[in-house]
């Protein structure tokens, strides 16, 4: 996954490269038809000094003594070749570039010829002028090199240019996400402050973030408003049939078929009242109704843990062991992460088997504090371990106490706090909780 800002630069330079591509490929293709013209040009302007001068006395006796008369530069880059024509005086003068290769000093060249027929002191002439085809070769490459120098250069600056750009141009969308989205925990103290930008769509993003977080925040009251309600209207009459049930057992009269019928229905409005106070709990950490305002000192809570379930430990012979190398410290609230705690260490002893034990310490991870709680009780599969978190999920059914709660509120304390959890568990092995703490400042 790449950023936005990423993306446009990319696609910016790889239309300017293709662009500048394009071109270098039909400068190369050109450079061959404009090099061979220019060569064409310069001939025929030496063809037509070379006759001018042929004017002089000197050019006309040494034509005169020799029938031919031959001329090579030093590099063999230009030859210039005289002869006279033995053909009819009426036809007519030819005029006409090629490409041949010739042999001069036993060295072959491809050379651009103008071959070219004039008449001088009443007699014909043929002048072959030649320019070797190696400068347009040299020629070819350097444009080759230059042009493959210009688009490495302009993919460099156009991909910083372009990620400069992006990243201002894309400034007060970063900071839209960061303060209207990222930033925000409670909708009902939502910034509405629009953010500075000129740029139309971010505005209209903007705008569209308050109107949702408007519309959230009152769905936010409303739901707090319910909590409220469900708190007074389902515990109240729980409560008072609780009380009921209990001043009957009082009576003297009741049969005992009928007093282990009340003990059904007590057991039943606990264990729904249990119910309904975890879902309230879950709601409000979720809904971030709890202030964070304590220190917690993990050594500390994890003790209190121990005393509150010593008894279960040892109903259940389990062997208990606290190895903690440092008493790490976090600001929080004590009584949620009591809970988180409890939760954790009592479906370690719930789930263990007879003789077993717990052991929790700790340790650190990418300088993140790491407290593990582990157990050699019944132990996970993968497919139970992706869904532990999930409300009312039971995988071991035959424990009457458990509705599937246990973890839920343990992922959403442990959220409220900016706490990772992870479960590593083999059926039949055990299980691993790992409370993975964010990185101290």
């Amino acid at each position: 996954m790449m950023k936005l800002q990423l993306k446009l630069a990319l696609y910016n330079t790889l239309t300017k490269v293709a662009i500048i591509t394009m071109m270098g490929i039909l400068i190369l293709v050109s450079i061959n038809r404009i090099s061979v013209n220019h060569i064409h040009q310069r001939l025929i302007q030496k063809k037509n000094k070379l006759i001018t001068n042929l004017s002089s006395v000197k050019i006309n006796d040494l034509l005169t003594q020799q029938k031919t008369f031959t001329d090579y530069n030093l590099l063999k880059e230009e030859y210039i070749i005289l002869k006279e024509v033995k053909n009819s005086d009426t036809s007519k003068l030819k005029h006409y570039f090629s490409q041949e290769t010739r042999e001069i000093e036993d060295s072959q060249e491809e050379y651009q010829i103008l071959s070219a027929e004039f008449k001088y002191g009443g007699r014909r002439y043929l002048l072959e002028l030649g320019e070797t085809m190696s400068t347009v070769g040299q020629l070819e490459h350097t444009i080759s090199v230059f042009t493959f120098l210009i688009l490495l250069a302009a993919v460099i600056l156009t991909l910083l240019t372009d990620l400069a750009f992006s990243k201002f141009l894309l400034a007060p969308f970063y900071q839209i996400i960061d303060q209207k989205l990222n930033k925000v925990n409670d909708p009902i103290s939502f910034n509405y402050e629009p953010v500075k930008t000129t740029t139309e769509d971010f505005k209209i993003l903007d705008q569209s973030i308050s109107i949702l977080m408007n519309k959230i925040a009152d769905l936010f009251i409303t739901e707090k408003e319910f909590i409220a309600n469900v708190s007074h209207e389902l515990l109240t009459p729980i409560s008072i049939l609780n009380t009921r049930l209990e001043n009957l057992l009082n009576d003297e009269k009741l049969s005992p078929e009928g007093e282990n019928k009340v003990f059904a229905c007590l057991k039943t409005l606990n264990r729904l009242k249990s119910i309904i106070n975890s879902l309230l709990l879950i709601s409000k950490v979720e809904n971030n109704q709890y202030k964070k305002p304590d220190s917690i000192f993990i050594r500390e809570l994890v003790h209190e843990v121990y005393e509150e379930l010593e008894h279960r430990l040892m109903m259940m012979d389990l062997k208990f062991t606290i190895n903690l190398s440092e008493d790490h410290h976090f600001t929080g609230n004590r009584s949620l992460f009591n809970t988180l705690l409890m939760n954790v260490v009592n479906n370690a002893i719930k789930y263990n088997l007879p003789s077993g034990s717990v052991s929790i310490y700790d340790t650190y991870v990418d300088k993140h504090y790491e407290l593990i709680i582990e157990d050699t009780g019944q132990g996970m599969d993968l497919n139970e371990v992706q869904h532990a978190f999930q409300r009312f999920e039971k995988f071991q059914s035959e424990k009457e106490d458990s509705h599937g709660l246990g973890l839920s509120i343990v992922r959403s304390i442990a959220s409220f706090h900016d706490i990772e959890i992870e479960i590593e568990s083999e059926k039949g092995k055990g299980t691993r909780v790992i409370i993975i703490f964010p990185e101290k400042d």
